[in-house]
């Protein structure tokens, strides 16, 4: 691997950018730091573009193991051992083993018709609250996840980190009109409302449905909204209301729980 130790160097200007890019998830290239994501895309199947590991984790037994998994070429060609203070400047991570691997974020062509289950976000815009309902998701068996244009991005760094690994798992759509995609969706569209008549445990959840959540403050657009199926969650501690996260965990795994019963 090619070691790096100036500013100057155009393989640490071109990461340095990436590494400050757009949350918005615009360029077709993603980080992934830390021996945890890293091995997840190996798992996946993916190769990545550029390898790059910090001079003081370059020895690093886990290091090493994820290197030997890598074609000998890629690391001869596009991997690199950046000083530590280059590294510290590219990296999201504190303390974190210095490893990381730019990937080509994969491209999947968006459905023109939902009927399998889903997840649509719509201008959920805190990266945390993103990666979190990604690993809620995945841990929960959904299929796919869409998001509007206003979302976080889908696979910018603090998003990935959240998610664990379970952008490998899902079928991720950044971007979507979510209102046209709603048109063509053949499967129960449910939403939470604290205004919800009806609560999330006496509704039937045994069949796939679309879970939307939205903007933080503001919620669900109206036009998805519109005919939705409305449920609240009960909170009998009072509160306004939950974190985006952690009601999307709660819908996921109520869902699970009464498919586990039910079989």
């Amino acid at each position: 691997m090619k070691p790096i130790a100036s500013r100057d160097n155009p393989v640490f200007k071109s990461l340095r950018i990436l590494a400050r890019g757009s949350s918005r998830g615009d360029d077709p290239l993603a980080i992934l730091e830390g021996v945890h994501l890293c091995a997840a895309c190996l798992d996946a199947g993916l190769v990545p573009v550029q390898v790059v590991v910090g001079r003081s984790s370059f020895a690093h037994p886990e290091v090493a193991t994820i290197l030997a998994r890598l074609p000998s070429l890629l690391t001869a060609r596009a991997g690199y051992v950046f000083e530590d203070e280059l590294y510290d400047t590219v990296s999201g991570v504190v303390q974190g083993v210095a490893l990381l691997f730019v990937i080509e974020i994969p491209q999947v062509a968006v459905p023109t018709r939902v009927h399998v289950a889903s997840v649509f976000l719509d201008r959920v815009q805190d990266p945390g609250n993103v990666g979190s309902i990604l690993r809620s998701a995945a841990a929960a068996g959904v299929a796919d996840v869409y998001a509007s244009r206003e979302c976080a991005g889908l696979w910018s760094s603090k998003v990935v980190r959240a998610g664990m690994g379970a952008h490998f798992q899902l079928r991720l759509f950044a971007g979507v009109d979510l209102v046209a995609l709603r048109a063509n969706t053949v499967i129960a569209c449910l939403a939470t409302s604290s205004h919800a008549p009806i609560s999330i445990y006496e509704t039937d959840l045994r069949e796939p449905c679309v879970w939307m959540f939205g903007h933080e403050g503001r919620g669900l657009d109206d036009a998805l909204m519109r005919d939705a199926i409305e449920v609240h969650i009960p909170q009998p501690g009072g509160g306004e209301s939950l974190n985006v996260a952690a009601a999307a965990a709660v819908c996921f795994f109520e869902q699970v729980r009464q498919r586990t019963q039910a079989d």
